[in-house]
């Protein structure tokens, strides 16, 4: 009997049927709501929360709600890489409505001083930008904002027609429309009639890459500085048109968790937000309590999370006058799931989230002249400050022509004024160089773009503790004071259709041509005219051409003889190759070059790359997603992406680099053979991380990792347990690194010293072989963020990249994410050279 009833509560909790819950399940009961405007089960076909809406549905029901009501108007903003829509809706009283664009330029010409003194705020609606699911498998968010938006359209009384006079929201139902996409027919497909709350049910557990990132496995809420993805830009560019005054970001956590919202933990924001940001944004918190109280919903703040990174939603609206504020909801990763507080239901997630939008819109009411307040205030503070600065121009430089335009245009995307620098300054040539005026809108963004910070208040971070621009691009820079600048060294403003320009200096060749290597774009042209068929040859010593000018180790001969084209196709090939790139290329009438010859030895022959990457279960989606995005977006050059449960059957020998991003591999031991194998003959392996570790530990390279000794301390606070752990983390900072100019991994840089990466406390030891570390660790080599006392003593000195041998086939380990974000600029081009040259790497170069 007593087998029966265990069984009997085992079958009970494991499985569920929920009644559906209709609209008053979530919406507030005193209100009336107008019959005209549709519900979303009218347009969707289900209730809210019953399916997890998929984005079409989410669009077509967002298009009928504004097509229905005079409060809405709605604009597509862009598209994502797979081609889905980016909505915008403003929701607003139809009076506000006759007089939009009025009201939108005024808003805007709060955060300009210039401007600002002739706005009344007393007269001035403030503005919300409501946003939904950046994470696609947090999707409460987004179906929450079918809620939002069905109640601001369809409440009906005095109290919502006047604050919809005096709000204007900006309702973007979801972020991240290709990775909402994914979860929901994940979730979907896996729904029982039945409900199955078991944690272990395949419901909860995506396979890799999971909902959570958009179509090349970023995570989009690290983009929102950056603005690399298409997504972010096009995000961005509706903020700065509105510069609202808050900003809402919606997002889940675990299941067993309640409810989250900002403020963070205090001593985790960022030094240059200022303290009445996180006042207002507390403030905005007595709301959220209040209104979550009234449905008896549990919650937190103050307690987790920081407001550091500015490229999050939560902390980019800190450094642009508005609040921006973080909700996190406990997920239930599906339709409904048990966890320590009970079987957490899908429309209870989402009726929090609809329910924190609500009090969001209420202090927005209440609030809004202190926010529109707060934001003049903020700009003509930033203003002042620059003004007193000792900080009055940053100028930019770098012989990299295309990096430096990307530079520029991520700054003019945030509305950061950057002008050519007209003559030279301070060491800097203007023909390679920007300057930027501190003393403008934007002022407190620059500043935490060229931010430099080694000590903090606390040493653990959500995120990256440093993000500093000017070193993820490798650039050359420095501020100049009041006695190095003047407006004289303002030149033409930079605008995103000023793109660096190539050309075939001297014109068509019938002897040869030389490329220079170092333009960010020289991979994707070299690329093409390996496509296209021709041979070429990378040189290994500087060139001196005829005029006197030197090339540097790594220009790519291209000889126009004993090709299978003609002299005037292969013209055309390398026109067309380096076609929206700033590569220059050289037209030789003479082998007679200075230095080495062209027909020296010391040029290597290449081969056109063929190149696969290892994915699937156990490999970070971020690290695969950041080498995809290069390879597909900036170079234009295919990547196989094998499954690791499909290498056993993948035909290595169509590939001559095989790609391991960071990851877990122990599923791969019984392919080490095979790796092996295709190593012999000739293969080039590039391995990151967790993956170069791994292969050491298979015997398969020489390479050493440094051993993380046992906590000898002693006895410690059980209450101390995270923070001490904690602060060994490497979340993400700066670090120096020297560099061998005259090793292929070295070629197209310019400078011996480098800014790199690092967010990993593996520890490569330095090679026997001296010439098989071309990358290494200074001994003070901390430029910015934080690292323990511990782990900067284990990183002095060591390797950040090794080259090993393995028959004819090289593996070349990384111990530092190149790629990270799509905004480390200044180190892709480290892993590039790892693709393109790694086979000419001498066998005495690697261990």
């Amino acid at each position: 009997m007593r087998k029966i009833y265990l069984l009997f509560i085992l079958v009970f909790s494991s499985s569920l049927t929920v009644a559906q819950k209709d609209l008053s399940y979530f919406l507030p009961d005193s209100l009336e709501y107008d019959s005209s405007i549709p519900t979303p089960e009218s347009v969707i076909g289900h209730q809210v929360g019953e399916w997890h809406v998929t984005h079409d549905k989410l669009v077509y029901y967002m298009k009928a709600l504004a097509a229905a009501s005079n409060r809405i108007t709605i604009i597509e903003s862009g598209k994502t890489y797979e081609d889905r829509p980016q909505l915008l809706l403003t929701i607003t009283h139809p009076e506000n409505h006759k007089n939009i664009d009025q009201i939108k330029r005024d808003h805007k010409n709060l955060t300009n001083p210039e401007l600002s003194n002739g706005l009344d705020v007393n007269e001035m609606p403030s503005v919300v930008m409501m946003g939904f699911s950046i994470h696609g498998n947090e999707p409460s968010g987004s179906n929450a904002s079918m809620l939002t938006a069905y109640y601001l359209a369809a409440a009906q009384g005095s109290d919502i027609e006047d604050k919809l006079k005096n709000v204007v929201v900006l309702l973007d139902p979801s972020f991240n429309p290709d990775g909402l996409n994914r979860f929901a027919t994940w979730a979907n497909i896996h729904k029982s009639e039945n409900l199955v709350t078991d944690p272990n049910d395949r419901e909860f557990n995506e396979v890799w890459p999971g909902g959570r990132t958009n179509h090349y496995w970023f995570d989009m809420n690290r983009d929102w500085l950056p603005t690399q993805l298409v997504e972010s830009r096009n995000r961005i560019a509706q903020f700065h048109a509105w510069k609202p005054n808050i900003l809402t970001d919606h997002h889940e956590m675990g299941t067993n968790s309640t409810f989250f919202f900002q403020p963070g933990i205090p001593e985790r924001t960022h030094p240059i937000t200022p303290q009445k940001n996180q006042d207002l944004t507390a403030q905005i918190g007595e709301y959220h309590a209040d209104f979550l109280d009234r449905i008896g919903s549990l919650y937190y703040s103050k307690e987790s999370f920081d407001d550091f990174y500015y490229g999050k939603g939560s902390t980019f609206p800190d450094v642009q006058g508005a609040v921006g504020i973080l909700f996190e909801q406990a997920s239930s990763r599906g339709h409904a799931q048990e966890s320590v507080n009970g079987v957490l239901e899908f429309p209870f997630t989402i009726k929090n989230q609809f329910t924190a939008s609500l009090s969001t819109f209420q202090a927005a009411y209440e609030m809004r002249t202190e926010l529109l307040t707060f934001q003049k205030d903020f700009y003509k503070n930033s203003k002042q400050m620059a003004s007193q600065a000792s900080e009055k121009a940053w100028v930019v430089s770098d012989l990299d022509q295309s990096k430096l335009f990307r530079f520029a245009e991520m700054l003019d995307r945030q509305e950061i004024e950057v002008y050519k620098l007209v003559k030279n300054t301070a060491g800097f040539d203007s023909d390679n160089s920007f300057i930027i005026p501190t003393n403008q809108n934007q002022s407190r963004l620059i500043k935490a773009i060229f931010d430099v910070r080694t000590s903090f208040k606390d040493s653990l971070f959500y995120d990256v503790s440093a993000f500093n621009m000017g070193m993820a691009f490798n650039l050359d820079y420095k501020s100049l004071d009041n006695k190095g600048f003047n407006s004289s060294l303002l030149g033409e403003r930079f605008t995103a259709d000023q793109k660096p320009i190539s050309n075939i200096i001297g014109g068509k060749s019938e002897y040869a041509y030389l490329m220079e290597w170092h333009d960010f774009y020289a991979p994707k042209a070299l690329y093409k005219i390996h496509k296209a068929g021709l041979r070429t040859k990378v040189s290994t010593e500087e060139i001196v051409l005829s005029n006197g000018e030197t090339l540097a180790i790594g220009t790519i001969l291209i000889p126009v003889k004993q090709q299978n084209q003609s002299a005037i196709q292969i013209y055309q090939i390398i026109e067309e190759a380096i076609t929206e790139t700033g590569v220059k290329v050289h037209a030789l009438n003479s082998g007679n070059t200075s230095g080495v010859n062209l027909g020296s030895p010391s040029f290597e022959p290449l081969t056109k790359t063929s190149i696969a990457m290892v994915i699937g279960e156990g490999i970070s989606p971020y690290d695969a997603g950041e080498i995809w995005f290069l390879m597909d977006q900036h170079y234009e050059m295919p990547i196989t992406k094998i499954d690791v449960n499909d290498f056993r059957r993948a035909d290595l020998s169509r590939y001559n680099v095989l790609i391991m991003p960071d990851g877990r591999y122990g599923s791969m031991g019984s392919q080490m053979p095979k790796i092996q194998s295709w190593l012999q003959t000739g293969g080039t392996l590039i391995a990151y991380q967790s993956a170069a570790k791994w292969l050491s530990d298979q015997k398969l390279t020489k390479v050493k990792f440094k051993k993380n000794k046992a906590d000898t301390i002693g006895y410690e606070a059980y209450e101390d347990l995270g923070n001490n752990r904690g602060a060994q983390v490497i979340g993400g900072a700066i670090f120096e690194v020297e560099l061998d100019l005259s090793h292929p991994i070295g070629y197209g840089l310019k400078k011996e010293k480098m800014p790199i990466f690092r967010n990993t406390t593996l520890f490569m030891e330095k090679s026997k072989n001296q010439y098989a570390n071309p990358l290494r660790y200074t001994q003070s080599p901390l430029l910015n963020g934080y690292i323990s006392e511990e782990n900067a003593e284990k990183l002095k000195g060591t390797s950040a990249v090794s080259v090993s041998r393995v028959g004819a086939g090289k593996v070349i380990s990384f111990t530092d994410n190149t790629n990270f974000r799509a905004f480390w600029y200044g180190t892709n081009r480290l892993f590039m050279n790892a693709v393109f040259f790694g086979h000419t790497i001498s066998g005495s170069a690697a261990e």
